[in-house]
């Protein structure tokens, strides 16, 4: 089916942030920072089911923050996370209403991911069972030990890797399966398919403007991509 369910991760601390609660809670431009992200998945017509992860403490607090954005066409399912990202992912996927089909993983933390984004992974994930999306590095990138460098790594071929990350439902699950019982925590999704899938991973070309907030420095960066759109 080309419907598809999306596990929204919104289960961090914010410590890199150097804010008291969580960086999804924090306002850019009057408006809770998870509500970008999860606006632009309620208003694709294929998505049929949000799954929020998030911090046991902050699910009620989450729930009045989504509570006047909820959307006749895709229930909204909050669930609690793990101490890592790979965990909470998993405690995501065991939500899946029908784990046959597409599933979308997404940092709330990226609130500038587009509806074409979607469509595009979307319909990479339909011909090949996976698609991820990123940009290609613009930066030198040097491998340091030490604060010695080593080499300088030929960059044509690096991307910087974004979300969301696309893939059949019961695909990831099988490899999270296989990374619990040998206790791989992975980087992300797509790290977990290369080592457990034969599946070949597709890139799909993503933007610069899909930033992950992570540091006071992308908030101010996050405000000024706000008023560029706006404008």
């Amino acid at each position: 089916m080309k419907e598809y369910e999306v596990i929204l991760l919104a289960a961090g601390q914010g410590k890199r942030m150097g804010a008291s609660r969580n960086k999804i809670l924090l306002h850019l431009m009057g408006k809770p920072v998870i509500l970008y992200s999860l606006k632009t998945f309620l208003k694709d017509p294929l998505c049929r089911h949000i799954i929020l992860v998030t911090q046991s403490d902050e699910q009620d607090l989450l729930k009045e923050t989504i509570r006047k954005v909820r959307s006749k066409n895709c229930t909204i399912t909050i669930v609690p996370g793990g101490c890592e990202r790979q965990y909470s992912v998993y405690n995501g996927l065991q939500k899946l209403k029908h784990p046959e089909n597409i599933v979308m993983v997404h940092d709330g933390a990226r609130p500038f991911v587009t509806r074409l984004q979607l469509k595009e992974l979307h319909a990479a994930a339909l011909e090949t069972r996976t698609a991820i999306l990123g940009v290609p590095v613009k930066d030198t990138i040097k491998r340091v030990i030490n604060g010695t460098v080593q080499e300088t790594i030929p960059r044509d071929t690096l991307w910087q890797i974004q979300t969301p990350q696309v893939f059949y439902g019961n695909d990831l699950i099988n490899a999270h399966e296989k990374a619990r019982e040998e206790d791989f925590l992975g980087t992300d999704e797509s790290s977990l398919m290369e080592k457990y899938s034969d599946l070949p991973v597709t890139m799909v070309l993503g933007s610069y403007e899909n930033i992950k907030l992570t540091t006071p420095d992308d908030m101010l960066i996050g405000e000024a991509i706000v008023k560029r759109k706006r404008s």
